[in-house]
């Protein structure tokens, strides 16, 4: 995937597409909005549209993190919070083993560069050089302790980031989002992390678009997308980012 050809791809984007999405001058059709879930133990954003912001500090953003964890399980009569997640803690419900559920994001740049970070096709970024994001080894199975995929934001270079669409994809394992219950958190230094939890009954659209993340002054606006599509081509449309996407199998 690339942004060599975007002006073609957003093109060919309106055609056919009989709803459009609301995002900005974004060309493709709108995803499946689910309900949101039951409220968890920490601060989170509830609802579709909904948004937070963080304020810029004096000396700039921090490194900040985006964290994917899920519950490896599928919860009947007890839940069990992203805290314990987080913390490794594990409850005795009936395991779903070998679930492959990735994190990704859409970027663009202040200079117009468009691209994507995930583990399908080996993209993990870089932290240090362009696009100033890295994402951390692929969690195949969501067995490990702790958050089990994560987004690391170079905050020193926040200033040339322009947009971050943050999303998840099951690649294998589950059958639905309601069989892990995956949760995103965003966590920037000395501001409270800011949490969205999905859940979904339609079993044919692998792919949420979770949030955004827009740089506004300096500052980050975090907005819930909870938008479900089919896959990456018809998400990228919906946002408008025109990549290239093409077939091709995970990297070992």
């Amino acid at each position: 995937m690339s942004n060599s050809g975007s002006k073609h791809s957003l093109e060919e984007a309106t055609r056919g597409r009989a709803k459009f999405s609301s995002h900005g001058r974004s060309l493709g059709a709108a995803g499946f909005l689910s309900p949101y879930d039951d409220a968890q133990s920490v601060e989170f954003l509830s609802r579709p549209g909904e948004t937070a912001i963080v304020n810029p500090p004096k000396d700039g953003m921090n490194t900040f993190e985006i964290g994917a964890a899920w519950d490896n399980i599928e919860p009947k009569q007890q839940k069990k919070s992203f805290l314990k997640k987080l913390l490794g803690s594990k409850d005795d419900f009936a395991s779903h083993k070998g679930v492959d559920l990735d994190i990704g994001c859409l970027y663009e740049l202040v200079d117009g560069s468009r691209g994507a970070i995930q583990a399908f096709g080996d993209r993990y970024g870089d932290f240090d050089n362009a696009p100033f994001m890295q994402l951390s080894g692929d969690e195949r199975t969501g067995e490990a302790e702790g958050e089990d995929e994560m987004i690391t934001v170079n905050g020193q270079k926040w200033d040339q980031i322009k947009r971050i669409v943050v999303y998840l994809y099951i690649y294998g394992g589950a059958k639905s989002w309601e069989c892990v219950r995956p949760q995103i958190q965003l966590r920037v230094p000395s501001e409270k992390p800011m949490v969205v939890t999905l859940q979904a009954k339609r079993q044919e659209l692998a792919l949420c678009a979770v949030a955004g993340l827009e740089n506004i002054r300096g500052g980050i606006r975090m907005t819930n997308y909870l938008e479900y599509f089919p896959g990456h081509a018809e998400m990228d449309r919906a946002f408008g980012f025109g990549l290239d996407w093409t077939d091709g199998q995970k990297g070992a």
